[in-house]
């Protein structure tokens, strides 16, 4: 019976000392580094040859003065005892069992991560140019240094001002300037951060676009920048994305090409016409922004009143005349051309012809007006003609147009 007692108190005593062991275990089962980890901890101390920071480990990671040299100028000055920094782990345990630590590989690990998921995302952002070789323009996102080759430039920047300026001296003057980048390629392992402004331009527009279009209303006024002429408009930047002014909506008077009204370059409100979001064209008006020259007629002209104007148009019935202080077109009826009226309209005026014509009916419901030639070369017929004329301008013409 005292055998079996004595037996029962050794077991629970071999049971007490190995559970205290686990304790004693758990408690001090500190995290153990590993080269390449990169950690937060807490300065403890500050000297001129290392800083000691607190990892959470066994021991206390140092940062030695070799390392110093690679942070950020301003850096270690500005940190103190207490700061949480992030710190990379170079070595777990030295020769003199020491965890060695680096704030500036740390720094450089988190940039490159930054950098991984800008380009991952496909963001565009600002950076700002902080060298150039002969190929491009170097740009630093913290410590990882990015290049943008010349060919991934704007060449907007550059201008025409001097055309025979070397590559290099272009360069040399956007250093320091900020500019928006993409990141188009990324290789860590051959520390290769290839960077694209012309990239971020393109997906720039097509975000700006996409805004524009869902937040246009037709009605609405913008103001805008001329960026191209053609043969059948002007188009105009409205922040983002071009809409076009068609030559028709260019004034309500005749317009022969858009070089007549506008300039590239020049700023310019316009009349959003319509938005085709589904084809991403915007039709806009510069026309709609003036006051329609009929709604004016009567207060501007009456019969009998001499006017100035150009020949626009020829056609076999007669002349149509522009009146130069309103953009108005009248016709000049074959048989108030010249006393002979079996003359052709081009025997006896040309287009762009400049005239001296006498107002000689005005309809300004049907937007016609009948000017005469003759009336202002033989005024004694005037009265005859007048009284004549009446609904006498055949065919029909209104605004300009034949009907």
């Amino acid at each position: 019976m005292n055998l079996n007692d004595s037996s029962v108190t050794l077991a629970e005593k071999v049971a007490d000392s190995r559970e205290m062991e686990a304790l004693l275990s758990e408690a001090y089962d500190y995290w153990e580094p590993q080269r390449g980890d990169i950690v937060r901890g807490r300065i403890i101390q500050i000297a001129s040859h290392e800083i000691l920071v607190d990892i959470g480990s066994k021991s206390e990671g140092v940062v030695t003065e070799r390392d110093f040299q690679y942070l950020e100028p301003g850096v270690l000055e500005q940190l103190q005892v207490g700061d949480e920094v992030l710190v990379y782990v170079v070595n777990p345990e030295d020769e003199n069992g020491n965890i060695l630590l680096s704030l500036s590989l740390a720094q450089l690990e988190n940039d490159w991560q930054a950098a991984e998921e800008r380009f991952q995302k496909g963001e565009v952002f600002q950076a700002t140019i902080t060298g150039y070789n002969k190929g491009g323009l170097l740009v630093h996102l913290g410590k990882v240094r990015g290049f943008l080759p010349a060919s991934q430039i704007d060449r907007s920047h550059w201008g025409n001002d001097n055309p025979d300026q070397d590559l290099g001296s272009r360069l040399a003057a956007m250093v320091g300037q900020q500019l928006p980048v993409k990141i188009i390629e990324l290789d860590r392992k051959r520390n290769r951060l290839i960077l694209s402004e012309r990239a971020a331009l393109s997906q720039y527009r097509r975000e700006q676009k996409a805004r524009l279009l869902a937040e246009l209303q037709e009605g609405e006024i913008r103001h805008g920048v001329v960026t191209n002429l053609c043969d059948f408009g002007a188009f105009v930047d409205l922040g983002g994305a071009d809409g076009l002014i068609h030559l028709s909506e260019l004034s309500w008077g005749y317009i022969s090409r858009p070089h007549d009204v506008l300039q590239v370059g020049q700023e310019v409100d316009v009349y959003i016409l319509s938005v085709d979001r589904e084809r991403g064209r915007i039709g806009l008006s510069l026309k709609r922004l003036q006051p329609e020259p009929w709604s004016r007629v009567d207060e501007m002209y009456e019969v009998g009143q001499l006017v100035e104007g150009e020949v626009t148009n020829l056609t076999k019935f007669g002349a149509f005349v522009r009146l130069a202080d309103s953009n108005i077109e009248g016709l000049i009826h074959i048989s108030e051309l010249s006393d002979d009226p079996t003359s052709p309209p081009d025997a006896v005026v040309q287009k762009g012809d400049r005239l001296t014509v006498k107002i000689i009916h005005i309809d300004s419901e049907r937007q016609r007006m009948g000017l005469s030639l003759k009336a202002v070369a033989s005024p004694e017929r005037e009265t005859e003609d007048e009284k004549a004329m009446g609904e006498e301008l055949a065919p029909e013409v209104e605004g300009g147009d034949v009907k």
